[in-house]
């Protein structure tokens, strides 16, 4: 089946609303009147590298792609990270941008749903015409997209740097179309599960998204599990929007289930709200087994959620929380990178565009989730150095592939290659100390609750 077909019957399935009804925004003044040219008809489109260059490159801008939750349960997701792209952009855009031209993005909101996520790849693709695509939000909306993109291999696109540590985009036949900075899903699990197991912990517990991002990380505990020739335990979920996905959602029967199995340690795999609802819940129900989250949880959007909650009844519900996390602490200004991407947030603060705001949201100074995001950005601006003056997606992706050992400023070399297209491998472990996430160093603190 040829692309048009394949793009047209993905349309046809989807909701009744247009891709002009999708909320957007971009990082520069739009066309009088909000408009969006209508995109050249592919069969008349030129063909070869006169092609590359007309996609997503002017003489004034690069632009980029991005669709990710801005709204809703999971706002703080999408929101933190494109701010922690966007001051590093910014930076770069005031000192004369790359090779002279800004660095623009084309942000489209998904509401950390797969159909709406669909629907924006394809609007970036052919409306938006963006050179590349990066920061995309979730396991549950990128797997759907995934396909998406692959059937856009003959322009070369790539996506780069997503907040998700799935293992679709990591295998065939995704990979080649995906770098991924971040480690796996499967890497964070295996790592708390091998430090628990260390720590006597024997009986494992696991409570998570019911979707491909819940069940990625279940694998990553299944697999940890079974390199010391042990199981889960038991089993808990909860649906990914609805009843049972907010804060204020009552989780005891999950929290019930996993108490009457005797587990040792719950590892979670879900969103702030969900997840800081089973804390939430767990705790008020006098169950002290230690809990933990993998870094796409949002660790500080969960954290003031309890934080708040706490000084409300007059409890501490942070105690005994331990969540891994793929970059470095933002408090840890040892590191230059840290040092610069906090330096950056104050100076440029970014942001949401009007168009993806939620105001219910109020935005974090600094943030895991904003570092991962200016990590990324540094990698691609990166590669679009390393590309020269006339950028193509090809020479793009050969740039990406050429990295080796580059010194993000953050303790951790990354690497790229054209059979490595995973940058860093490195989990670091968290825990909460005078209402703030700090690095591990007693383990035996860490867990006592």
């Amino acid at each position: 089946m040829n692309r048009r077909r394949f793009l047209g019957l993905l349309a046809g399935a989807m909701a009744p609303s247009t891709l002009a009804g999708t909320p957007r925004a971009w990082a520069q003044p739009r066309p009088a009147g909000g408009r969006v040219p209508p995109a050249q008809p592919p069969a008349t489109r030129a063909a070869g590298p006169a092609l590359e260059a007309a996609l997503g490159v002017t003489a004034d801008d690069i632009r980029i792609g991005m669709s990710a939750a801005f709204r809703g349960i999971a706002a703080g997701l999408g929101t933190e990270f494109y701010r922690g792209a966007q001051a590093y952009y910014d930076d770069v855009n005031g000192k004369g941008g790359v090779h002279g031209r800004a660095i623009r993005v084309a942000a489209l909101d998904d509401g950390y749903e797969p159909i709406p996520c669909v629907k924006n790849t394809i609007h970036l693709m052919e409306v938006e015409r963006v050179f590349l695509l990066s920061n995309y939000v979730g396991t549950p909306t990128l797997t759907r997209a995934l396909p998406v993109i692959k059937r856009y291999a003959d322009q070369h696109v790539v996506l780069v740097g997503n907040f998700t540590g799935a293992q679709p985009q990591r295998e065939a036949p995704y990979v080649e179309h995906v770098f991924n900075v971040r480690a796996s899903y499967r890497q964070e699990m295996m790592a708390l599960v091998n430090r628990f197991w260390q720590l006597g912990a024997r009986k494992f517990g696991v409570f998570y998204q019911i979707d491909a991002y819940g069940r990625s990380g279940t694998d990553g505990v299944a697999r940890g599990l079974a390199q010391n020739g042990a199981r889960i335990t038991a089993e808990a979920t909860y649906p990914r929007s609805g009843p049972g996905s907010r804060f204020t959602d009552d989780m005891t029967p999950a929290v019930t289930a996993l108490r009457r199995a005797g587990v040792d340690v719950v590892l979670c795999t879900g969103a702030y709200q969900g997840c800081g609802a089973f804390v939430r819940t767990a705790r008020d129900a006098g169950w002290t087994v230690p809990i933990s989250n993998l870094s796409f949880v949002g660790s500080d959007a969960m954290l003031a959620l309890l934080v708040k909650h706490g000084a409300a009844t007059g409890r501490d519900y942070t105690r005994g929380l331990v969540n891994s996390q793929v970059v470095p602490s933002y408090d840890d200004v040892s590191l230059p990178g840290v040092a610069e991407y906090r330096l950056l947030m104050d100076r440029h603060d970014p942001p949401v565009p009007e168009a993806l705001r939620d105001t219910s949201y109020a935005v974090q100074r600094y943030s895991f989730i904003s570092l991962e995001g200016f990590v990324n950005a540094k990698v691609i601006v990166e590669a679009l150095q390393r590309t020269g003056p006339q950028p193509t997606r090809t020479a793009f992706r050969q740039a990406l592939e050429s990295i080796r050992n580059l010194d993000l400023g953050i303790g951790a070399p990354l690497s790229f290659g054209p059979e490595r297209h995973q940058g860093l491998d490195s989990v670091y472990f968290t825990r909460v100390e005078d209402g703030r996430w700090v690095p591990i160093t007693d383990w035996a603190s860490a867990i006592a609750v």
